[in-house]
């Protein structure tokens, strides 16, 4: 991967969509960058140091400089690794409406996809469990018909190549597979959203993607069993 412009270092957990969200923003533009895994129950001082207010990951620490939460560091890779060959394409659409209708709906899928996904995972009801999974879908659903527009018929939300919606979605793709897994349901289904469905195989088959979109599902269970242990 190419460098550019100072030293890179992620704070994470493998595990956290978040986390996923910005590799594959620091993996799309080219970005060299050393990875730190981080023990939740037991954080590191670099991490509550560089995130006092919320002491989560993950953290971008550039050049010493700390930057926390996902959204925010897919922007801040973008703007300081502008469009240029050694830092791939930008992230963000460059025509102002396009940007702000990508910002729209990045809000969306956290807002609706990101709520969907902690019912489902952090309930303690079945209930409460299934609701969340339809909840999911039914976002997913709006999704499908926004894929459709701002794709312009091409792979990806970005259109040619993936952008920051594809980042911003592209976390939760594995996580999809782990909670069909773990309460039945498969949220992500061609039946229901087929753009959504043939985009997500798309992507997952990206060099960006590889090895960090959670494709070992019993190993995401063990984890979360010693995790809610």
């Amino acid at each position: 991967m190419a460098g550019g412009g100072g030293e890179l270092k992620l704070l994470g957990l493998w595990t956290s969509p978040f986390v996923i969200r910005a590799r594959l923003a620091l993996n799309l533009k080219g970005l060299s960058y050393e990875y730190v895994e981080e023990d939740v129950k037991n954080k590191s001082q670099l991490l509550l140091a560089s995130n006092p207010v919320h002491k989560k990951v993950p953290v971008l620490i550039h050049d010493g400089k700390p930057v926390c939460e996902s959204q925010v560091i897919v922007h801040y890779i973008d703007e300081v690794f502008g469009a240029t060959a050694a830092a791939g394409p930008s992230l963000l659409p460059a025509d102002p409406y396009e940007r702000a209708t990508a910002r729209f709906w990045a809000a969306y899928v956290d807002d609706k996809v990101g709520s969907a996904w902690r019912t489902m995972l952090f309930a303690g009801e079945t209930d409460e469990k299934m609701d969340g999974a339809a909840q999911a879908i039914a976002a997913l659903e709006t999704l499908e018909s926004a894929f459709q527009d701002c794709s312009k018929g091409k792979g990806y939300f970005g259109g040619d190549t993936a952008g920051y919606m594809d980042v911003v979605l592209g976390g939760y793709l594995g996580w999809f597979d782990v909670l069909e897994k773990m309460i039945g349901v498969r949220v992500l289904d061609a039946a229901r959203t087929p753009l959504l469905a043939a985009w997500a195989e798309r992507f997952r088959a990206g060099d960006a993607a590889e090895g960090i979109l959670l494709q070992d599902v019993d190993k995401v269970l063990e984890f979360l069993k010693a995790f809610f242990a």
